[in-house]
């Protein structure tokens, strides 16, 4: 009669080989992860910049040129120096200016980590944005888990979980010329085009105190988050 040897793998043999892919899945998540972030930051924010800035033409026809808007929200302090909140004007003229233009899935007040109420309007991929809590030149946007991200300060989730861009086409100024009569743009305010300026140099070089031109530098490296990106995005 024929031996039949039965070939297969012992219980010592396959904890190793399961030690083994925990290891390297252990490796190599985080860096998985982290691609799957960028790439969540580098699409919708190139869909934010687009959809935003559809919306300026709309509402530039509906309304005519920006010199005759009454959208912008300038900045005031109290007597103690402090910025008044003016998020409720804010989101007025958002309402009567560019709330039609674009679909927002739902509108919230938020308590942000600054201590400051603003109002959040959320898109349907998962992705949100904010303006300051006392002017609208500037928006926030969030790729993806916004109300977290909210919670950091300004100066922690800039260039991390929160990006910043700017509206204000109507001054023709040194400080303002990537902005004059232009659309929703990343933060450019007072840059000298000196591309070293936007990572480091300047209070709102990417490792500044407030990384505001974080996104300059993914929008000019083609909306790629470059390797040498001085952040590290997470959400």
């Amino acid at each position: 009669m024929k031996s039949f040897i039965k070939n297969g793998f012992t219980m010592a043999e396959v904890l190793i080989t399961l030690g083994i892919l925990g290891v390297v899945i252990a490796m190599t998540l985080p860096a998985l992860v982290q691609k799957y972030r960028i790439y969540i930051v580098e699409t919708r924010m190139k869909k934010f910049y687009s959809i935003m800035n559809q919306a300026v033409l709309l509402a530039k026809n509906k309304h005519g040129d920006f010199e005759g808007w009454s959208y912008w929200i300038e900045e005031d302090r109290d007597e103690d120096g402090n910025f008044v909140n003016k998020s409720e004007q804010t989101n007025a003229t958002f309402n009567i200016y560019f709330k039609e233009f674009l679909n927002i899935i739902t509108v919230k007040e938020i308590v942000d980590g600054d201590g400051q109420k603003r109002f959040l309007y959320e898109l349907s991929d998962g992705s949100a944005f904010a303006f300051q809590a006392h002017e609208n030149r500037e928006i926030i946007f969030y790729p993806s888990r916004a109300e977290k991200c909210m919670e950091l300060t300004k100066a922690e989730s800039f260039g991390v979980c929160a990006f910043a861009f700017q509206f204000y086409p109507i001054v023709d100024s040194e400080d303002c010329k990537y902005l004059y009569q232009k659309g929703v743009e990343p933060y450019l305010y007072t840059w000298n085009g000196d591309k070293k300026k936007l990572y480091r140099g300047s209070i709102y070089s990417c490792e500044g105190q407030l990384p505001n031109f974080c996104t300059a530098i993914i929008y000019l490296n083609g909306w790629k988050v470059p390797k040498d990106y001085p952040k590290k995005i997470r959400w």
